[in-house]
């Protein structure tokens, strides 16, 4: 006998004919081609962490927007902003930098 009858009728004929279709689709759709089910799920955790990404710097445009807003507008606010910044201070007065450990 050839060894493909021999493998079958050793191993194979004791099996259900279903469940060896559904095994050998399986296999197919995790392995072969473009859209294998683990290159998509590769795919989808990168598009998660991207749009993750795209969030976290639209909220920054939204915060530094705010903020230049804020230093367009308003003159104490500027003020501030070059007191924190940059450490600006007035030449009368006296500046404490406490830094946070």
């Amino acid at each position: 006998m050839s060894f493909p009858k021999d493998f079958y009728n050793k191993y194979l004929s004791k099996v259900n004919a279903y469940v060896l279709v559904i095994i050998g689709f399986a296999a197919l759709t995790f392995t072969a081609g473009d859209s294998n089910l683990y290159k998509r799920y590769t795919y989808d955790e990168k598009i998660k962490g991207l749009e993750k990404e795209i969030k976290y710097y639209q909220d920054e445009i939204e915060t530094n927007k705010k903020k230049l807003n804020d230093l367009r507008t308003d003159k104490e606010g500027l003020e501030r902003f070059a007191r924190e910044e940059y450490y600006m201070k007035k030449p009368n007065e006296d500046v404490f930098i406490i830094r946070k450990k």
